[in-house]
């Protein structure tokens, strides 16, 4: 055989070969498959961007770009917003993502028959048109700094019209299709032939496996049965940094730690036992022996990396004198007793609340620690209510008004405030939503984040970083600010 011969069979063999499969280890397997009806972050950690898309997306530094749409304007009064989707886009069911189908999926999303997580998102859009296949207009009520980038989130992603199956068969736009979901084991994304970015994705296929144990993620991830592990616990990825094998990425994201207190129940209803909390936290004590130094510290509801963060550390420093003088004058000299209730899928959770029960002992608040699994936490603790101090991580929204809505009248239900409201601050966030001005925007938001600080409405512990791990030739996986892991451009060499 002559080499010119052989160099051409063995690039035609290049060119046939299919291209490379990710597995990707992750600790929590989603209660379903569709964010438009279930608020568990894990959903959009896994299908945003990857399997859903949304008109507008956000890049890894937190600019806004087109998706779906092309091109979009906004009236000079704020109340118009106008997109042009791109041409040709189908779901994967094969149905056209025309100007109608975007549409409905708004309107599916706004009627409160569907059980959106977020309706409230949407509460300010009076009425959204589809002038002809390929535009879409959206007329509000009001001004809203925060609605185009609402439409970047995982609670605004595009659905077709008329499927009611999606938690157990999602259908997007995105690179990847849904091909198998195996409950207890693994979901598999398929590459989506008629994405409409040539050359996109560059994986053939997708394969989160669900392994809750980091020990069992590290040793699946060294055998190579997996290429990259998740959110990777702090103390596993401080030990690999040095491995020639493998690469540690971490970032800072929008991602707010926090121990949620029930508001609604006594003493938690008593602003001075929930300063006391606050007061008997050592962020740094946490940040050191349970993060290892992969996380920031907080004192409100937003995360130091994202815009209008303002420092409120400060308003409760750590001081378990000032503790105990709270609790005396709340009657309470003696300290109490509670109950902890933890997610046991989070390692980090279960570790913070194991070291705030030997902080806040100190002070004379013993708590028992209720160890639960997701599905009970989502039911009773957000759901009903019903417990008197939780660990969580709130994800965050990208602009303030979204997340903090959560604070405000448009959730007087919300799990970690149902016993509690402010005037000043419910003022506060319906200024910040109707300004444009980002300087008037910081001061709007530093003032109501003061105002979260000073009623301790709930303990704001830290801002935990972004870690992943993956075997030496992955490239181009994008963590995106929003809690999102992006495997659009992810190639395995």
């Amino acid at each position: 055989m002559s080499k010119v011969l052989f160099a051409f069979l063995m690039l035609a063999m290049v060119a046939a070969a299919p291209a490379a499969e990710l597995v990707i280890s992750v600790s929590t397997e989603p209660p379903g498959l569709d964010p438009t009806t279930n608020s568990a972050g894990v959903i959009k950690l896994l299908l945003h961007h990857n399997l859903y898309e949304n008109l507008v997306q956000v890049d890894e530094t937190g600019d806004l770009h087109g998706q779906l749409a092309a091109a979009w304007e906004i009236s000079p009064d704020g109340l118009v917003y106008t997109f042009h989707l791109r041409e040709g886009i189908r779901f994967h069911d094969g149905t056209p993502c025309d100007a109608d189908a975007v549409r409905q999926s708004f309107l599916r999303a706004m009627d409160p028959q569907t059980g959106h997580p977020h309706r409230e998102y949407f509460a300010g859009v009076d009425t959204i048109e589809s002038p002809d296949g390929r535009t879409v207009r959206f007329q509000l009520r009001a001004p809203d700094a925060s609605f185009l980038t609402v439409l970047a989130l995982g609670d605004s992603v595009i659905v077709p019209p008329g499927r009611e199956d999606l938690v157990g068969n999602p259908v997007g736009t995105g690179p990847f299709r849904f091909e198998e979901w195996r409950p207890g084991y693994s979901l598999r994304l398929v590459r989506w032939s008629g994405y409409y970015l040539p050359g996109l994705p560059v994986l053939e296929a997708l394969t989160f496996r669900f392994i809750a144990d980091p020990a069992a993620q590290l040793a699946a991830l060294r055998a190579g049965d997996v290429d990259l592990v998740a959110e990777v616990v702090p103390e596993i990825a401080a030990t690999l940094t040095r491995d020639p094998q493998l690469r540690v990425v971490s970032q800072p994201q929008d991602l707010v730690q926090i121990l949620a207190t029930n508001t609604a129940r006594a003493p938690f209803s008593d602003v001075r036992v929930r300063q006391a909390l606050a007061h008997a936290v050592d962020r740094e004590q946490l940040i050191s022996l349970v993060y290892y130094g992969f996380a920031s510290p907080v004192g409100s509801h937003l995360a130091p990396s994202v815009p209008y963060y303002a420092d409120m550390t400060w308003v409760h420093p750590y001081d378990p004198a000032r503790a105990r003088d709270l609790l005396a004058a709340a009657g309470y000299p003696h300290g109490f007793s509670a109950t902890l209730t933890l997610p046991g899928n989070y390692p980090q959770h279960v570790r913070t609340g194991e070291l705030l029960a030997a902080q806040l002992e100190q002070v004379g608040i013993r708590l028992e620690l209720q160890i639960v699994d997701w599905g009970t936490w989502l039911d009773r603790v957000y759901g009903q209510a019903d417990y008197d101090l939780t660990v969580v991580a709130q994800i965050g929204r990208l602009d303030p008004a979204p997340i903090l809505r959560a604070y405000g009248p448009d959730r007087p239900d919300y799990y970690f405030r149902r016993g509690w409201s402010s005037p000043e601050l419910d003022e506060l966030l319906q200024r910040g939503i109707a300004v444009a001005d980002p300087d008037e925007r910081q001061r709007i938001y530093a003032a109501a984040q003061y105002i979260l600080a000073a009623e301790a409405v709930n303990v704001f512990l830290v801002a935990p970083h972004q870690i992943l791990v993956h075997r030496a030739g992955v490239t181009g996986v994008k963590i995106l600010p929003h809690y999102v892991l992006d495997f659009t451009t992810a190639a395995k060499g």
